[in-house]
Parts: structure tokens; C-alpha cells; sequence
């Protein structure tokens, strides 16, 4: 609440200073946009040292319109438009960042409520800084008292570019700055999962038949159903069981877990799906100062979470088409001797479907010091009848991430749960909201684990589709990468061929969803297609789509 300090500077500097009003005997400035003005201060010890004004759409206008049409201004102005104004920094500051960290957190908060074009007038000696940051000068100038202005614009999408490339800048703001805004200084970064299926069933789930029309073999969801015991209890119960609070703090899923794992309780938390956990622990035990190792290719989401929402930094380990992007255990081993502080391995890993055994990861915990933490996830380990979970209780730096999401066709009902030693689990405990798993979740997943012979039998037969569907896929002059052990195939297109990106555009015309998995690291080029191994006359359908758009695309990627 510094209105009345930013007036009286306002007439210091514009009035006395540079001559762009007159002195009057208030000694204080306002105009009529200050009823819509928003104002951000930057103070140092506890005192006021810079403050902007933003405009946002008004039905007042805003202050460019005293100077210059709308019909002269080379820009559309809307509902989107905002007005950066009053940049201004006291005396005794100026030798300081303070006007570049105002602009920032000016665009931040023009961003975060949704604006699309910015516009301002600099005067002479501050326009090479909006330009820096971002602003495009348009020519036009007016003149005010003693002061000549320059209108300037700017998109916020192309600010924003800038902003990205801007790392070291943005970096030394957040060690520097105690940003009190209610927007953070990093735009929250989108994590992007694949299951672009779902929009052809329907988000809004108008008619959820039509999924009988769609191959959604860019997610890996289960190809056979949720276990007869599971179905059974919830038609049995289902209107009691959607009504119902569960049990507060999951415990007897937590049980069924212990019970099926044969695991400490105390070493069991549960949560809404791995990314759930995922995002609870990790950016609570890591911050921009950690070091962390990930393979490269992996699950996207950890590189999110690592890198866009913590801001830590990444060490990949590059994993090699000619090893068939087998992880080298030799480099993980001296990885881990090096002390970073988070490893996270991902086994099998996706999308390279290849799998380290139990010796091999504890190999790496026994080369690790004990400040190293060790994260494997294990959604896929079902498929291979080997987990660490085991381990746990001699390494106590280990921390296994289960989904019972792929393996028990439980995908729908987010379930998942962290294996390891109590006292890694506690505080996060803490941070656990009540009934974080639903109870139709809650009693699917725990059916789920009592019908280990039902899902044996399809985790069995996964085998053999994934066998099939690999020579079907060879077939087409695919190079299958060999070895993998999970419910998906990761493959490479022919360098004559089209693009992974042009083959699933085109898949996805004939309602089957693919995975370009290029995004997914920086080993993979791009023509690499990750496909869910389905049922058998799925599979036969996605080789059918597959063949019906081959030759086309070949064609045009040959020039014939």
C-alpha cells in the first residue's frame, strides 16, 4: 500500500526532474488511470526504489491513446492488451538491475492473466532496455514537456522466447530477489504425456463408445481387463463405493501392498498414480543447487519435474543405439560414486523397454555414498517378474516407485506406492493429503493384488503379443530394437521412409495413435515410434492401419 509514496515520486522525477508536467504545489502526480493501474515495487531495506505500472484492458483506455490513434498504431489493441508505463527508478538505484527485474516480473504478471500484446513509450534513453527486453520500437514519437517518448510493442509469446533463452539472467534473479508476487518467476512448464487418443474418444466423455474406433497405442495402458475379482466387487458395491469417504489414510491398501510385496507397512506410502508421488517427493528433496542423474531416453516426466519445476541440474546418461540403449553399468557405477544427489532410473525403461536386473542396480547402491539417493521405478517390472523392493532393507537410499497403473490394468484408478526405508517416507507423509487414493481406487487395487495367478497369465501372454507384434512391425522394415521386455515396442522408421511425426499424423487419420518418442531424449532422432503392445486382433489392426499408410508415405518421402 504505497500509493501515496509512488504519487509524490512520480512528481519528483516526471514534474521536477525531467520537466514532462508542470510543478504543482501537492507535489504529488496521479491521472485518471490510476483508478485501473496496477502497481509493482521493488524496495531494499525496507524502502521503496523502483516501482512500474501496468494497465491492464480497460474501458478507460490507456495513456498511449493521448499521444496516438488506434488507427496509427501498427498493432491491434484488445481485451488482451496491457500497458507497461512509469518505469521508474529512484535515485541512488539507478546504477542497479532493478529496472530490468521490474520489466520481468511486469511481463510475468501480464502472462499469468492470460495478456497477448504489450505496448509502452520509452523514453529516448530507456528504449535500448525495453528492447532488450523484447520490445519492438514502432518509429512513432511523441513529445511530453521536455521529454520525447517512443511507442513501442511487443507479443508475449515472442517475450517469452526471449525470456527462455535468458537461463543465467533468470537464475540470478531467484538467487538475488525475494519475489513476492503471486505468479512464480518461472512459468510453470506443461509436462507432456502422449495420450492424444482421449481427444478422439472425447474429453468431455459425450460418447464413450466411440473408443471402439480408436488404437490407443501411444499410451501403455493394459491391452487385457482389471482382474474378475476386481470388476466383481465394483459392480457389486459400485453405488456405495462412489459415495463413500474412504479410509483416511489408505490403510488397508497399505496393507494389501505389504501383504503382496511382503513389506514393512512403516515402508509403504501410497499415493494417486507415480506422478502423484513423483511430483510430492521430488521437488520436496531437491533444489536448484542438486545434481541429478537421468537416463536419456526415459519417462519425460522426470526431466519435467527435474528440470522445469525444480531447476536442479541434469546429468544424462546417454544411452546408445548400438547397446540397444542398454544402460552401461560401468558408467552408471562411476555416476554414482561421484555423489549427485538423486539418481533415477526408470526399469524397464520407457521407451527403450530394456531392463537392468537386480544385481546390476544393486551393483550401483553398493558404488553410491549413502547422501545419493536411488529412484527406480518400477510401473513395468511386473512384465518381468524381477523388483528391488527387496532391497530396501539393506540400502537405505533406495526408493522404489510402483504404478499398479499398467500391469493390473488399473490405469483409470491412479493407483501407485514409494517402497522404502520408513525414515524416507516421513516427512513426505506429512505433505500426503487424506484420502489421496479414492476408495473405488482403494478396493480395485487391493482385489488387484489378491489375483496375482489372473494377471500372471496376462503378463505371460504379453510376451507373446509383444513377440508377435515386433515381427509383424519387422515386417514393414522397422528396425525393431531388440531385447525389450515390456508391454510396448520401441522402433525405428527407414531412413528412406517418412518421419515418425509424419507416421503418426497420419495413423491418427485412420484412428491409431502412435507415440513419436523423438521428444522422449536426444538419443532418438526422429523416427522413433514407441507402439503398445495390444491384443491380438488390436495388434492386427494396427498392422493393418500401419501397411494402409505406408506405401503413400514412402512414396512422397522418396519423391516418386
Amino acid at each position: 500500500m504505497q500509493r501515496e509514496a509512488i504519487y509524490r515520486i512520480r512528481h519528483d522525477v516526471y514534474a521536477v526532474e525531467l520537466g514532462q508536467h508542470p510543478v504543482n504545489t501537492a507535489g504529488r502526480l496521479t491521472d485518471r488511470l490510476d483508478d485501473v493501474n496496477r502497481y509493482l515495487v521493488a524496495t531494499r531495506d525496507g524502502s521503496l526504489a523502483a516501482f512500474v505500472s501496468i494497465t491492464p484492458p480497460n474501458v478507460l483506455g490507456y495513456s498511449v491513446d493521448k499521444y496516438f490513434t488506434r488507427a496509427e498504431m501498427p498493432f491491434d489493441v484488445d481485451d488482451d492488451t496491457y500497458e507497461i508505463r512509469l518505469l521508474t527508478v529512484l535515485p541512488g538505484h539507478r546504477d542497479t538491475d532493478l529496472a530490468a527485474l521490474l520489466m520481468v516480473a511486469a511481463y510475468r504478471w501480464i502472462e499469468s492473466r492470460g495478456g497477448r500484446t504489450v505496448v509502452a513509450i520509452g523514453r529516448d534513453d530507456v528504449v535500448p532496455m525495453y528492447v532488450r527486453g523484447g520490445m519492438r520500437p514502432t518509429g512513432l514519437t511523441t513529445t511530453s514537456g521536455a521529454v520525447t517518448f517512443e511507442l513501442m510493442h511487443a507479443d508475449v509469446a515472442e517475450v517469452r522466447d526471449a525470456f527462455d533463452a535468458l537461463e543465467p539472467v533468470v537464475a540470478a534473479i531467484e538467487q538475488a530477489v525475494e519475489w513476492r508476487l503471486h505468479v512464480p518467476l518461472r512459468k510453470p512448464a506443461a509436462c507432456f504425456h502422449g495420450g492424444e487418443s482421449f481427444g478422439a474418444v472425447g474429453v468431455g466423455f459425450d460418447d464413450l463408445s466411440r473408443r471402439h474406433d480408436v488404437i490407443n497405442a501411444d499410451v501403455l495402458d493394459a491391452w487385457f481387463e482389471p482382474a474378475p475379482a476386481v470388476l466383481a466387487e465394483l459392480e457389486r458395491h459400485l453405488a456405495w463405493l462412489v459415495r463413500t469417504s474412504p479410509p483416511v489414510d489408505c490403510a488397508g491398501l497399505v496393507a494389501a501392498i505389504a501383504a503382496a510385496r511382503d513389506l514393512d507397512p512403516r515402508s509403504v506410502l501410497v499415493g494417486a498414480g507415480s506422478s502423484d508421488l513423483i511430483f510430492r517427493a521430488l521437488p520436496r528433496w531437491l533444489t536448484r543447487a542438486s545434481r541429478v542423474v537421468l537416463l536419456d531416453p526415459t519417462y519425460g516426466e522426470y526431466a519435467h519435474v527435474l528440470e522445469k519445476v525444480v531447476g536442479c541440474t541434469v546429468e544424462r546418461l546417454r544411452l546408445d543405439r548400438d547397446r540397444d540403449y542398454r544402460p552401461d553399468l560401468a558408467a552408471l557405477v562411476e555416476l554414482a560414486a561421484s555423489g549427485p544427489d538423486l539418481i533415477v532410473l526408470v526399469n524397464p525403461n520407457s521407451p527403450t523397454g530394456q531392463h537392468l536386473t537386480v544385481d546390476e542396480i544393486g551393483t550401483l547402491l553398493d558404488a553410491a555414498p549413502p547422501s545419493t539417493r536411488i529412484w527406480v521405478d518400477e510401473t513395468y517390472a511386473a512384465y518381468v517378474g524381477q523388483s528391488v523392493e527387496e532391497l530396501i532393507t539393506r540400502h537405505d537410499q533406495l526408493i522404489v516407485c510402483t504404478s499398479l497403473s499398467k500391469a493390473y490394468a488399473l490405469s483409470g484408478a491412479r493407483v501407485a506406492y514409494l517402497a522404502a526405508a520408513p525414515h524416507q517416507l516421513e516427512e513426505l507423509r506429512s505433505l500426503t493429503p487424506p484420502w489421496v487414493v479414492g476408495l473405488p481406487s482403494q478396493v480395485a487395487a487391493t482385489r488387484a493384488l489378491e489375483s496375482l495367478d489372473y494377471y500372471q497369465g496376462c503378463w505371460d501372454r504379453t510376451h507373446v503379443l509383444r513377440e508377435e507384434l515386433a515381427t509383424g512391425l519387422t515386417g514393414l522394415g522397422w528396425d525393431v530394437v531388440p531385447g525389450q521386455v515390456a508391454n510396448f515396442l520401441l522402433a525405428h522408421l527407414p531412413a528412406a521412409g517418412p518421419t515418425a511425426a509424419e507416421l503418426v499424423a497420419a495413423a491418427q487419420r485412420h484412428g491409431l495413435f502412435l507415440r513419436d518418442a523423438g521428444a522422449m531424449g536426444t538419443a532418438l532422432g526422429d523416427r522413433a515410434v514407441r507402439v503398445a503392445v495390444k491384443d491380438a486382433a488390436t495388434n492386427d489392426r494396427i498392422m493393418a492401419v500401419l501397411g494402409a499408410v505406408a506405401a503413400p508415405l514412402n512414396a512422397v518421402a522418396q519423391g516418386s
